[in-house]
């Protein structure tokens, strides 16, 4: 039987090593490296023979999405599975694009972990099938990739000429994509906005 070796990437030491103590019961799963940002992840992946990466989305430095887009494009061969606390239907469209082979949530159960360990090391895509019906149900993400950015840059409260500086557009730029992001969001304003596309995922 061969092992699968793994690498655990969360910027919560307690997490990953939870996740580690649970993996390493099974017979044909070794994990290899645990890191706590997808900067390590993708540099762990650089510097060893590793087969599934477990990756988290929201950590420093480099995000689990980005971290999953680096290794794709590296040629490793590595499997990239998301399992995150963020149930996010937009994420999960986000995750597949960066070239993830699956996305599950973290209070998944041990077994079915190690299981979707096994089945995108052989090649399969698993998704946590709640997530995929409500990630159907919500639709694709409406917003362009300029309306993502002022609206995360929003979301961290920068004023228009703040997000124009942050992003090198000009204030008017700025504004026009906020009103552009409100109306395909269908609310009021641009808090209300970047608040719906939290939830959803879409930035």
């Amino acid at each position: 039987m061969k092992t699968i070796s793994v690498v655990i990437a969360d910027d919560q030491a307690l997490v990953r090593a939870g996740l580690a103590a649970l993996l390493e019961l099974e017979p044909d799963i070794s994990v290899v490296a645990q890191v706590g940002n997808g900067r390590e992840a993708v540099d762990a992946v650089a510097a060893q023979d590793i087969d599934v990466a477990l990756l988290d989305i929201e950590m420093p430095v480099l995000n689990g999405l980005d971290a999953t887009q680096e290794i794709a494009r590296g040629g490793s061969g590595t499997k990239c599975l998301i399992v995150t606390t963020f149930d996010r239907p937009g994420y999960l469209r986000r995750a597949l694009d960066a070239g993830a082979s699956g996305f599950v949530v973290k209070d998944t159960p041990a077994e079915q972990l190690a299981e979707a360990i096994r089945r995108v090391h052989a090649g399969l895509r698993v998704i946590d099938p709640q997530l995929a019906e409500e990630s159907l149900v919500a639709g694709a993400n409406p917003l362009t990739q300029r309306e993502q950015d002022v609206l995360r840059e929003s979301a961290q409260g920068g004023s228009a000429k703040q997000i124009a500086a942050s992003l090198h557009l000009s204030a008017g730029t700025v504004r026009n994509h906020l009103s552009s992001a409100i109306g395909k969001t269908g609310v009021h304003n641009r808090s209300e906005a970047a608040a719906t596309a939290l939830r959803n995922g879409w930035i």
